[in-house]
């Protein structure tokens, strides 16, 4: 069947059946600006609506994000920081409640903020091969807030997510296999293909016993994005402001375009 889908920018939508492929699409790295993540938002909330039994967030052919958009971020107002930041977690909610299961097809590095969208998940397929992931934001002087780093601590348990989150840790994908952070490793080019086919097994079970299931265990990353609230945000500004982060970020940009 043919889904009915709108057009966002910076975000291709590939049906595949009753599934959908959300595709990031804002070159050279999806690095994650304002429009980006509003457009996210949109198609994975609309995504059910459409007739759309599983959705495939899939991203760039060497990355699948670079997670935000520092040189945006830094030229952004404190109003439009705020607004940025808060648009990200409404993303990483809108994946984390979607009301029917998404999959992360990982095809390259997945850093920080776009680490952050596959943890929210249900289910990460990586590429096999020299890819790393991680939440590495303290190698760029930010702090990892606590709803994010228990995203980490559901997976990996919270001793081992403290040595990754405090080291800001980027491991290759093998090892974060072993670590269960991703759930499948296949060849670069079949990485799709496999999040399809674990949704179709997902989708002959009998969907509303399977769903309300579902919804049942993944209640406490909803509640745990939720905690990151108005006071918590201040203090994240507050270190985003501070001389040392400043200094490490205008660094970055200065090298390269960067994102976190």
């Amino acid at each position: 069947p043919t889904l009915a889908i709108a057009a966002f920018p910076m975000i291709e939508q590939i049906t595949h059946g009753v599934f959908l492929e959300i595709r990031l699409s804002r070159p050279p790295v999806n690095a994650l600006n304002f429009e980006l993540l509003d457009a996210l938002v949109q198609a994975v909330e609309q995504a059910p609506s459409t007739g759309a039994k599983g959705i495939v967030l899939s991203g760039g052919a060497k990355v699948f994000s670079g997670g935000l958009d520092v040189p945006y971020l830094l030229g952004c107002s404190d109003a439009e920081l705020k607004a940025c930041w808060s648009r990200f977690f409404d993303a990483a909610r809108a994946i984390a409640g979607s009301p029917v299961p998404v999959v992360a097809a990982i095809a390259g590095h997945n850093p920080a903020g776009g680490c952050v969208l596959a943890l929210c998940c249900d289910y990460r397929v990586m590429a096999d091969g020299p890819f790393r992931i991680g939440l590495n934001e303290t190698q760029v002087g930010l702090i990892v807030p606590d709803a994010i780093q228990y995203l980490l601590h559901r997976i990996v348990g919270t001793y081992r997510a403290e040595r990754m989150v405090v080291a800001g840790a980027m491991i290759e994908s093998r090892k974060a296999f072993d670590l269960g952070i991703v759930d499948e490793l296949v060849a670069q080019e079949n990485v799709v293909e496999a999040a399809l086919a674990w949704l179709t097994g997902i989708a002959k079970l009998p969907q509303g016993p399977m769903l309300a299931t579902r919804a049942i265990a993944r209640a406490d990353i909803i509640e745990a994005l939720n905690s990151f609230n108005t006071v918590e945000m201040e203090v994240f500004m507050q270190g985003w402001y501070s001389e040392e982060t400043q200094t490490v970020l205008h660094g970055l940009f200065a090298k390269k375009p960067a994102a976190i």
